[in-house]
């Protein structure tokens, strides 16, 4: 068995080394080389750096969620295909520094998924959706321990979206006690937070202050979601996607009327809106 097979594994078992890839990923890892080619390859795709890539990495992953809320399995295979070689191109630089290749990457995600799936690849001990949940956090945090990261809150990528990274962080500390003890505990800090974030604009507080306040409001709502079990950034997106249909659904309106968005009043933007919204439960009905 290779130093790189996941601990645990038979070699007839999936998940073992990438030793010997798979034709498909084999092109793939080929395509990339010689688009790094120093002589032959592609100008664009040479100039590139780790920290060039990751902008185009972080869209591609939003690409796939707005594919997979689309439910369309052509566009997710697509936009899988466009992820991965993300994770390609980020490999070969890694590899032409001397760091690691692909093949590490498969083989270090291998093995710490048998890791802390020990009731699966090891003792086989049968864990309910919460107990594993528990197992899985407690091997994170030696994880984090091991690399010296000892902090509660070590670890929470300060590049997530800041409502994933806020209800992240508020769900972290609840693991040591620090937390509200249920949702109504956190509604009347919400009304707080609201009351603070009012009083810096009644009282003509700098922008600083009011960005300020308006933080501890929206950091207080998104963890008010995490209590309640919903994701605020599923939400928030959502919110997103309906107010694009609406307002397209108005842009259309208008168009039909001859007018323009520009000369419309107060009193026909409202009444638009309210066909759309109407529009959009007749659809849903």
């Amino acid at each position: 068995m290779s130093e790189d097979q996941p601990r645990g594994q038979q070699e007839s078992q999936p998940g073992e080394s990438h030793a010997q890839p798979q034709p498909a990923i084999a092109t793939l890892l080929g395509i990339m080389r010689q688009l790094r080619d120093p002589n032959t390859g592609c100008a664009w795709d040479r100039e590139q750096t780790l920290q060039s890539i990751i902008p185009h990495t972080l869209e591609e992953a939003h690409e796939l969620a707005e594919a997979v809320a689309q439910g369309e399995p052509a566009a997710i295979r697509d936009e899988l295909g466009d992820l991965l070689f993300q994770v390609v191109f980020l490999a070969r630089i890694a590899e032409e520094r001397g760091w690691f290749d692909f093949d590490s990457v498969a083989a270090a995600i291998g093995e710490k998924l048998v890791r802390r799936h020990p009731h699966v690849f090891a003792v086989q001990t049968a864990l309910n959706a919460g107990q594993q949940t528990a197992a899985w956090e407690a091997l994170k945090r030696e994880e984090r321990q091991n690399r010296g990261e000892s902090g509660v809150l070590a670890g929470v990528a300060r590049t997530l979206p800041a409502l994933t990274r806020s209800a992240k962080l508020g769900k972290r500390a609840r693991g040591v006690g620090f937390d509200w003890p249920d949702a109504r505990g956190i509604r009347d800090k919400v009304d707080e937070e609201f009351a603070e974030f009012e009083a810096t604009l009644a009282e003509g507080e700098s922008h600083e202050r009011q960005t300020e306040e308006l933080g501890d409001l929206l950091f207080t709502i998104a963890n008010w979601g995490r209590l309640l079990g919903l994701d605020p950034e599923a939400a928030l997106r959502a919110t997103n996607a309906k107010f694009e249909r609406r307002f397209g659904h108005i842009e259309a309106n208008v168009a039909t009327q001859g007018l323009t968005l520009e000369g419309l009043s107060a009193e026909q933007w409202e009444a638009l809106w309210q066909q759309a919204k109407a529009a959009e439960r007749g659809k849903a009905g």
